[in-house]
């Protein structure tokens, strides 16, 4: 194993953009990440090239996605009522059941070499989580976390009141990691009405919109919040912000 390690994030902000097109962005910085790792087991420690690790943010149309451990019951659509309410729909390769994803939304999408890191799948979810919950404390919102259950949480202590504001699942393979987080702050919340969210019958969704009594969130003022404390948590620097 090669032990230079890039601490850096090259930070893409690709706006609205239709999932299948940016999850062929995320899988090619994936295994482009991937093949060069390969490549550097190959080749004195001193040749080796480091790999780059990325932050992508972003929001799509109406989507829903199923992870690989997911079940087709979670879907209250069919095909055809999926098609009229113009919701699109994709079985992914990330862990964890049915997600939506929409406007409104901040979905964040960390393509990060762990190696350069820390080789620690569970801390990493964590990490994912504490960006969130870091970000809600400035809003003077408390998440939390349900064990068990992976996302960010309020009122997590009451069953009768837990609610989610944020999904995640990801796909990790040779420490190299895509997917990510879902976090509703404007989002409109019928979406989740044709789904089970997450495969939970028992707890509801939310949005940091509705959590503040608001119409509209800065989402431009989120971002920046989630930013920081994502490369502080990793003790990482951004070197290329694109806009």
């Amino acid at each position: 194993m090669y032990k230079k390690q890039n601490k850096h994030l090259l930070f893409h902000d690709l706006g609205n953009i239709d999932y299948k097109k940016c999850w062929d962005f995320q899988a090619n910085l994936f295994n482009e990440t991937v093949a060069l790792k390969k490549a550097n087991r190959k080749v004195p420690e001193i040749q080796a090239i480091p790999t780059q690790n990325h932050l992508i943010f972003c929001n799509h149309p109406p989507v829903y996605t199923l992870g690989k451990s997911g079940s087709m019951d979670n879907v209250l659509l069919n095909e055809q009522e999926l098609a009229a309410k113009k919701i699109q729909f994709y079985k992914i390769n990330r862990g964890g059941d049915i997600t939506y994803h929409g406007p409104g939304q901040i979905i964040g999408y960390p393509i990060l070499d762990l190696d350069n890191f820390f080789t620690d799948l569970h801390r990493f979810m964590r990490l994912l989580e504490e960006t969130v919950m870091l970000t809600l404390a400035e809003y003077g919102i408390t998440g939390s976390r349900i064990k068990g259950s992976t996302g960010v949480w309020l009122d997590a202590d009451n069953p009768a009141k837990a609610r989610k504001i944020c999904a995640y699942g990801v796909r990790c393979s040779r420490w190299v990691t895509m997917h990510g987080w879902a976090f509703n702050v404007n989002t409109d919340m019928h979406y989740f009405n044709y789904i089970v969210p997450c495969g939970i019958t028992d707890k509801s969704v939310t949005s940091l919109h509705i959590e503040l009594g608001v119409e509209q969130v800065d989402v431009a003022a989120v971002k920046t919040k989630l930013k920081h404390h994502f490369a502080t948590l990793l003790e990482a620097k951004y070197i290329i912000q694109q806009s």
